[in-house]
């Protein structure tokens, strides 16, 4: 039990350090990303407005058919494929990288440079 108290209490402190930079608005809005052990999940905010401009997830019915298994590299580089395209038809370009308490590692990597090779500038 203490160890997973000393886990909690090191995953909200990297959540505070990135969400204490990082703030998206209408020319600049913020990709989060949230994974979990079966299913990668991002969105494009824009903070000022509280509105969600774009979205993917492994749960997405029309992804989801394309995917074996979710929580994969393969599933967060198609996930980083499709929120470039999204986020792109919305008119969104340029995004800050918001990756929550999750260190960019792994699946957050594959899917940030698959964002980026799909034409979203971090």
């Amino acid at each position: 039990m203490k160890q997973q108290k000393i886990a909690n209490k090191q995953k909200w402190r990297r959540a505070n350090r990135v969400r204490k930079t990082v703030r998206g608005d209408a020319a600049r809005p913020r990709l989060s990303v949230h994974r979990s052990n079966k299913h990668i999940y991002c969105q494009v905010i824009d903070d000022e407005a509280g509105k969600t401009i774009a979205s993917a997830s492994t749960r997405d019915k029309d992804l989801a058919a394309k995917v074996k298994y979710g929580g994969n590299r393969e599933a967060a580089k198609l996930i980083g494929t499709t929120i470039a395209e999204r986020a792109k038809a919305a008119g969104v370009k340029q995004i800050q990288f918001d990756r929550g308490s999750f260190k960019y590692h792994g699946r957050l990597a594959e899917l940030a440079d698959a964002a980026r090779e799909g034409g979203l500038e971090f």
